[in-house]
């Protein structure tokens, strides 16, 4: 293992989640990969979602939370630009070992990725309110 993957991985931490026999080859890696990434660069992703708001949600203080929560999923689900920003948070932690795995399953991974990061964001939402 190269020196950038040992990095990668001590500054992440232990696998979150549980991960045995039969859990299955996506579940293993977003337990040992993905949950430690989306752990290690939440403060990243809550002050990108406020340039977010900032940026072209303007009305987003104003609404309900229910209104916000829905917001916050859909700037995640439905915007294309946003959401591969976002990846790249996410892919640019990955060993290259990782990464190799992650290209063999990057749509079931990208679902993965971005609906603990959905949650992520919504069971914060408090962190969101008017500055």
């Amino acid at each position: 293992m190269n020196e950038r993957a040992i990095f990668l991985k001590e500054l992440r931490g232990e696998t979150i989640g549980t991960v045995g026999l039969s859990s299955s080859s996506d579940e293993v890696f977003q337990n040992q990969v993905l949950r430690p990434i989306l752990k290690l660069q939440n403060d990243l992703f809550i002050a990108s979602f406020k340039n977010y708001i900032t940026k072209y949600k303007n009305d987003f203080y104003s609404q309900s939370t229910e209104k916000k929560l829905a917001q916050i999923e859909n700037a995640i689900q439905k915007d294309i630009k946003y959401r591969n920003a976002l990846k790249g948070m996410v892919i640019g932690l990955f060993t290259i070992e990782e990464y190799l795995i992650y290209i063999k399953n990057s749509s079931s991974l990208n679902k993965r990725m971005m609906g603990m990061l959905v949650e992520r964001l919504k069971s914060q939402i408090q962190l969101f309110e008017q500055p």
